[in-house]
């Protein structure tokens, strides 16, 4: 797989990394996602989809706290994505952030995965920059059994 590293963005609160993983753009994000630090999550994420990068892999294991400003960048980048028939994948939520995607509904237009590698797993061939392979999600978490 190709393993590039396309950039990173730093601040006291917040680590943005982004990673090229075969055809998907995976941005990791480490510490607090808020309105003093959402910019910094925003620019990598629109810098991908510029890009071609259709579909985005969010790595949130390591997001201490996310609040509606930071939700609202992983919306954006979603409705970019999906509107590119693509989408933007969740993996390794820690029980703060995963919960106020509940209670917001918002888990439910995210495919969530456990980890980066489940949400690799799940990568369609031939999807790259510029290539649409992304299967139509309307939200929610599709079970890996349904592609077949």
């Amino acid at each position: 797989m190709d393993r590039g590293t396309v950039g990173s963005a730093q601040s006291g609160r917040l680590l943005v990394e982004v990673r090229e993983e075969g055809s998907s753009a995976v941005v990791t994000a480490a510490g607090e996602l808020d309105h003093h630090t959402a910019e910094l999550l925003r620019e990598p994420l629109e810098d991908c989809l510029d890009k071609g990068f259709s579909r985005l892999v969010v790595d949130c294991s390591r997001l201490d706290f996310c609040d509606s400003t930071g939700l609202n960048v992983l919306l954006g980048a979603r409705l970019r994505a999906e509107a590119a028939g693509g989408g933007v994948h969740l993996a390794g939520m820690q029980p703060v952030v995963a919960r106020v995607f509940e209670i917001t509904g918002a888990e439910a237009v995210f495919t969530v995965h456990d980890t980066v590698e489940d949400a690799l797993a799940g990568e369609v061939p031939g999807s790259g920059p510029g290539e649409s392979g992304e299967p139509g999600e309307s939200g929610g978490s599709q079970d890996p059994g349904d592609a077949r």
